[in-house]
């Protein structure tokens, strides 16, 4: 198994945390397990949600991580969301 690829989101809102996720994962291969870093309290809330919208894998926060730290699987069918607003699909 590969290494996971690590995207570290620093303390960005939210919203252009989830746009910057939305366009690293469009150039990674299904299966690819993603670690993304997040300090924005909303992040335990949002991640899943959006990737319940968007059909990538939620696997939860990483207990062990210095950096609170949520884990994610991509998928090969995903659906996309608009380029300016990652809430809406389409």
């Amino acid at each position: 198994m590969s290494e996971p690829v690590v995207i570290d989101g620093g303390d960005r809102a939210c919203v252009r945390l989830l746009l910057e996720l939305r366009g690293r994962l469009a150039d990674l291969p299904a299966g690819t397990i993603v670690h993304l870093m997040a300090t924005d309290p909303a992040a335990p809330i949002d991640l899943p949600a959006w990737c319940h919208l968007t059909g990538h894998a939620y696997l939860g926060p990483l207990d062990d991580a210095p950096t609170p730290t949520y884990a994610l699987r991509v998928t090969e069918n995903a659906v996309p969301t608009h380029p300016k607003s990652p809430w809406r699909t389409g």
